[in-house]
């Protein structure tokens, strides 16, 4: 044991600690203000392919709404935990790759690609039971005696048949690719 102290109290030791430790929180302090801002609407429709589902977004009840609350990019696209976050982080960077790539950088590129991106998304909802969906929407709390008929025997059988939101959501906010039935 008293060969660690010596050992700990030696210059090089120190100073590679202090180094470490520093640098560790410089590096922690970084990554989050980097995956912070990469959540932000503005970060997300900055590139040019994303004005055509902003625009769409902008027309819905996620964006505006009676009670004040917006579902940004990141709420509905990014889980929020850990790892599952850094994953999705990383993924996207095939989404930065197209956009420098020129990929869908015109309303008919993106219509042709629209597919392929949405079944990604439902892919990935169906594949969390519409987690993020879930961050903000709850069948439990629903008032479904204020629901229409259809509304309200769908909510019970997803209760009842662990059914979620894409199921039946598909297109809320984006408009639904060609070739999709309604």
């Amino acid at each position: 044991m008293r060969t660690i102290w010596k050992w700990l109290k030696t210059p090089a030791v120190r100073w590679g600690l202090i180094v470490g430790v520093t640098g560790s929180a410089v590096f922690l302090f970084a990554f989050t203000k980097v995956v912070a801002f990469t959540n932000t609407m503005e970060f997300c429709v900055s590139c040019h392919s994303m004005s055509f589902p902003y625009e769409e977004y902008k027309r819905s009840f996620h964006y505006k709404n009676t009670v004040g609350i917006q579902a940004t990019c990141a709420d509905c696209h990014v889980p929020k935990e850990y790892p599952e976050k850094l994953i999705a982080k990383i993924i996207a960077v095939k989404d930065l790759y197209g956009e420098m790539m020129g990929h869908a950088q015109t309303a008919e590129a993106f219509e042709d690609m629209r597919l392929v991106m949405a079944k990604r998304v439902w892919s990935k909802m169906e594949a969390t039971q519409s987690r993020e969906c879930r961050t903000c929407h709850s069948t439990e709390t629903m008032l479904m005696d204020e629901q229409g008929r259809r509304a309200r025997r769908k909510h019970a059988e997803a209760l009842r048949d662990g059914g979620h939101c894409i199921q039946c959501h598909k297109g809320v906010v984006h408009e639904m690719p060609r070739g999709v039935d309604d």
